[in-house]
């Protein structure tokens, strides 16, 4: 190949595919971190808030896989486990491990958690609960999967390797009530810094939820509605409201769970437990504008109870 066809090549080829590469990264990260786990509304309430961890005695363990239905190279795929541990007292640990990759970019992150949940009332129903998550991110890029100079500047400036992170949350919790805040990702939150997910793709920095039992009968094991209304805040985009109800069946060990997001999502969940083990299946279909970007999802998790 001669010297012009060479220059062109470079220019013409090589170029607009480094382009395309990056550009369906971003996207696709973006289109990561703005879903959350569907069970971290009413399943896996840890998920979302650390305030959470360890609300009843004993050992509760889950794991969860989330991926778009059709498969599309670089398309987002989230994984998590969680572990909490309440031996009976006013305070309780968790460990959690979640993994989002989305196109070349992986975002690995384990917090170790510490709980304190406050009695306010003598039979201890109601309770202030405050949780702190503390441990390390780790951001890496497949180098190896990309269409293009390896040596770009915009590649070489991907600031890979890992950085302190953590999570911080409160709430309130009684039979019928729970309201709740957390500050997740408090690294991104607080601290300014020159990796790629910072400058191109948008980060919650706030959750809040209310949502409220109502009972069928007089019993508080009995089959009961609970409406959720949470808010998450996103920088870099709009803010995000999720609105839904679970429907819980406990002499059936059944739940099921609808939800609509503001970002042009609908989900619907469904749980049921067998002995300690719990099995949760999930369905989020994008609609409006948003389905043009991302493929719908599904999830998948398993938990399990211990010395409960």
């Amino acid at each position: 190949m001669n010297t012009g066809k060479k220059i062109f090549m470079k220019l013409f080829v090589i170029k607009p595919m480094l382009v395309f590469s990056l550009a369906f990264l971003v996207n696709n990260t973006a289109n990561a971190q703005l879903n959350k786990f569907e069970a971290m509304y009413f399943q896996n309430q840890y998920l979302g808030n650390p305030a959470m961890a360890g609300l009843n005695k004993g050992v509760n363990l889950n794991i969860g896989y989330q991926r778009q239905w059709d498969e599309v190279p670089g398309n987002p795929v989230m994984m998590y486990g969680t572990a909490e541990y309440n031996p009976d007292s006013r305070m309780a640990y968790g460990l959690t491990f979640n993994s989002d990759r989305a196109g070349l970019i992986t975002n690995n992150r384990i917090l170790g958690t510490f709980a304190y949940h406050l009695p306010i009332d003598r039979d201890g129903e109601r309770k202030i609960n405050f949780g702190l998550s503390f441990g390390a991110r780790f951001l890496s890029l497949d180098k190896s999967k990309i269409n293009g100079n390896i040596d770009d500047p915009s590649i070489q400036n991907f600031n890979e390797g890992g950085a302190l992170d953590g999570d911080f949350g409160i709430s309130y919790t009684s039979k019928f009530l729970t309201v709740q805040a957390s500050v997740p990702n408090l690294n991104n939150v607080f601290f300014a810094n020159d990796n790629l997910e910072r400058k191109y793709v948008d980060n919650q920095v706030f959750y809040s939820a209310i949502s409220y039992k109502l009972y069928v009968t007089s019993k508080i094991d009995d089959f009961n509605i609970e409406p959720l209304l949470a808010f998450r805040g996103i920088r870099g985009y709009k803010n995000i409201v999720d609105t839904g109800v679970n429907v819980n069946m406990p002499e059936y060990q059944l739940n099921i769970a609808a939800l609509y997001h503001t970002n042009q999502t609908i989900s619907g969940s469904f749980g049921i437990s067998i002995d300690n083990l719990g099995i949760f299946l999930a369905y989020s279909s994008f609609i409006g504008n948003s389905g043009a970007y991302a493929n719908d999802a599904l999830e998948f998790g398993l938990s399990y109870k211990i010395f409960d």
